[in-house]
């Protein structure tokens, strides 16, 4: 039951400032109209830097201090756990006081707390569970049964995936409509999200997507209790709208519209710092506030505290090309506002990219910069590698922010095992790691079946495996399986001592099924996994043999991890929002890498804007400085494939920036061939260049399609005729070098 009287456990503030007003004299213009414009709605476009924390909680305190109501008539969301925090740590220092029996937190904690209040117009008790990940797909496969859905064509957590999805935009299975419907699991995924749902119900269980699903629901369906939130909520407050999904776009709206049509709520954003799509967002829910709180006041906070000029005049200049936005242009409020100019530098290739960056690191460090204050922004993970590296070489101590350093992810030490194997058999801990990834069914009954064989006869895990798998103790599909597996080490084996050792990781992991199983997986993180382990694949070509790449691996896994030493900050851009430095380090603005173009391919026109907006914000991290790098070519294999550079280069206001070509473009004469590892929608291929493509003329991402009698190029073998072709294989006869049979996505036509 809500109640709108003073919680008797919510004490009021004791003691109020005594200096009135003061509090608002620190503000400039617009954050103090931002903070007095407390009456109907209200949108605060807020750019980078401009002080949005503290318009944020000087209105929260601003509205307690002149009495419009108490703490607990007041919705305030954020979007993390550590946004809550500090806001209700500031809150608390303005007022004096603690802030107590507030309604401030993540959209989801603050649906947690409604949901427990009407548990039971959901069909759950107040103490239903809320389930993690694992539980969910737990739960889910279960559900699937019945259905005999093809598990390695249709994964549970691709499906999981699609649930979440129709969730975050709001849709019960009730609501899904034949236009929101999907094939995924044969067409049977409405009816599996219905059963799925059901199941929840009976377990008394939500999963995460479920707390604003079911309270949006309510709210919804029960005019009386979207009543008593009405009488509630004086005044909501919103941090990061443009961050918002479909779910939380119609919980707030449905929250903020009272019966008469009016609604105090205050949504403080920045429609050019729109770079979430893949997670849900929709930029849409800012750009169409006026028309959905009609007489809504609009305030533009363009002063910016933390860059120079020129740093904002180059932001302010690319973003300025977007079509869909509401339209602000920052300016410096810093008194240093000068500065230098942005830095666009031209490098031969991407080995000189990392060369470059990393000494003009070094160089800044002697002049007495931090490196604490230096951050390398780069578009997508697979380009941290060769940073990585060069840090390594050069002594430079770093860290990977937000995620894990590329030799450490998942995908890579899985990848990384099964080369251990390949080269030597006896490695049991790496063959532990591979036997069941991808998933053959060997459990922890059968890998202790393996390693009571493996101790009585003396022999490694590879060699018990094959006994065990010929004597029939691993039987059915499983011993099918790891008989496969066994077949596929042997034969790369092979393939390793006559193509080397390139070629045979292309096959190894082909044959494996380990591509295969990502490129099945729809979870947003498993594109940015193949793009790793291309780049990992281009990596071994740097090295003579398999041994000495696994050597330096581990030699560059030892870096030493003292916490209290300065260290270079590596991460992506869309890991960078909300943070700042002085010195920022831009590589990669090449057209495929940024733009990415597996976003052109997908998102299109949309697409590009998200990418512009994602560049604002890489500009805007920079206090001091920025440096923006183009390569002219990047490696693929042991070739060099030319770039073209990023047609944002071509939009950035030259009286704010300096261009400089350190050594030229080098071309080396190759077409840009299709990509690593292509099958379906992915396989857009990073760093890889083609000429400058409209929205409207982009093509389609597929599976490269040979012909017989066809002319085609092998980074290796030169040039060849196709004599054969399968689904996956093209046989080829190459001058010189005889017939290969080859993947067919490592094969460029001609």
């Amino acid at each position: 039951m809500v109640t709108t009287s003073e919680p008797p456990s919510s004490p009021l503030f004791a003691s109020l400032p005594s200096e009135g007003e003061s509090y608002l004299a620190r503000l400039n213009p617009e954050q103090r109209a931002a903070i007095e414009t407390t009456d109907g709605p209200l949108l605060v476009l807020a750019g980078a830097g401009t002080g949005k924390t503290r318009v944020l909680t000087t209105r929260f305190a601003h509205i307690l201090l002149t009495g419009r109501a108490k703490p607990w008539q007041i919705l305030a969301v954020t979007f993390t756990n550590k946004a809550a925090r500090e806001m209700r740590e500031r809150v608390g220092t303005l007022l004096g006081s603690p802030a107590e029996g507030l309604w401030l937190g993540t959209f989801h904690a603050l649906c947690a707390r409604m949901l427990r209040r009407h548990a039971e117009t959901a069909g759950l008790t107040s103490s239903f569970t809320i389930l993690d990940t694992d539980d969910q797909l737990r739960l889910l496969k279960q559900v699937m049964e019945p259905w005999r859905i093809d598990t390695k064509r249709w994964p549970a957590p691709g499906l999981l995936g699609v649930i979440q999805r129709w969730k975050d935009r709001g849709l019960t299975p009730a609501r899904v409509t034949p236009a929101e419907d999907t094939d995924f699991a044969n067409g049977h995924a409405r009816a599996i999200y219905t059963a799925y749902q059901q199941r929840l119900i009976q377990l008394n269980a939500c999963d995460f997507g479920d707390l604003m699903l079911h309270v949006t629901e309510i709210l919804r369906t029960h005019p009386d209790i979207l009543a008593q939130y009405h009488r509630l909520f004086r005044y909501i407050l919103v941090d990061e709208y443009q961050d918002t999904n479909t779910v939380q776009y119609l919980w707030l709206r449905l929250l903020a519209k009272q019966p008469d049509g009016s609604a105090n709520i205050c949504c403080v954003g920045d429609d050019d710092q729109s770079i979430y799509s893949w997670r849900g967002a929709e930029v849409e829910n800012i750009l169409r506030f006026e028309k959905d709180f009609p007489g809504a006041q609009v305030v533009r906070l363009e002063r910016n505290y933390r860059s120079t000029r020129h740093i904002l005049g180059t932001a302010a200049g690319l973003i300025a090309h977007n079509g869909e936005r509401l339209g602000k242009t920052l300016r410096s409020g810093r008194e240093d506002s000068e500065g230098e100019k942005v830095r666009v530098i031209g490098v031969w290739d991407s080995d000189a990219e990392a060369r470059s960056v990393c000494e003009r690191a070094e160089s800044l460090r002697r002049q007495g910069h931090s490196l604490t204050e230096m951050a390398i922004l780069v578009r997508a993970g697979f380009q941290t590698r060769a940073f990585e590296e060069r840090l390594v070489q050069t002594g430079l101590p770093y860290r990977i922010v937000g995620g894990v350093r590329f030799y450490e992810r998942a995908e890579i030490r899985d990848t990384l095992a099964y080369l251990r194997v390949l080269n030597q058999p006896a490695d049991d801990l790496a063959f532990e790691r591979i036997v069941n990834t991808p998933k053959r069914g060997v459990g922890p009954a059968a890998l202790q079946k393996l390693h009571a064989s493996a101790r009585e006869h003396n022999q490694p895990l590879t060699a018990a495996a094959r006994i065990l798998t010929e004597n029939g103790t691993l039987k059915g599909k499983l011993g099918e399986q790891v008989s496969t597996l066994l077949a596929t080490l042997e034969a790369t084996r092979e393939l390793l001592a006559r193509e080397g050792h390139v070629v045979a990781t292309e096959h190894l992991l082909e044959e494996s099924g380990y591509l295969d199983m990502w490129r099945q997986d729809r979870s947003p993180e498993a594109p940015g996994r193949l793009e790793n382990l291309k780049e990992l694949v281009r990596a071994l070509a740097d090295f003579p043999t398999l041994g000495d790449f696994l050597e330096h691996v581990a030699l560059v896994m030892e870096q030493d991890e003292n916490a209290q030493e300065a260290r270079l900050s590596i991460m992506t851009l869309h890991g960078a929002k909300g943070l700042e430095f002085d010195i920022v380090f831009l590589p990669g603005w090449e057209e495929g890498v940024f733009p990415s173009q597996r976003t052109l391919d997908e998102g299109g026109l949309k697409g590009l804007e998200e990418e512009r907006r994602l560049a604002y914000v890489g500009i805007t991290r920079a206090r001091k400085l920025a440096l923006i790098y183009h390569a002219g070519s990047r490696r693929i294999y042991a070739n060099w494939q030319p770039s073209m550079p990023s047609r944002f280069l071509d939009e950035l206001p030259e009286e704010h920036i300096t261009r400089k070509n350190e050594g030229g473009t080098r071309q080396h004469g190759l077409r840009s061939t299709e990509s690593l590892f292509a099958a379906g929608p992915l396989n857009a291929t990073p760093g890889l260049s083609s000429p400058r493509r409209t929205p409207a003329t982009r093509p389609v991402a597929t599976a490269p399609a040979f012909s017989l009698g066809q002319q085609v190029r092998h980074p290796r073998f030169g040039e060849g005729t196709v004599i054969a072709v399968d689904r996956h294989h093209v046989e080829v006869v190459f001058e010189g070098v005889g017939t290969k049979r080859l993947l067919s996505s490592f094969i460029e036509k001609l």
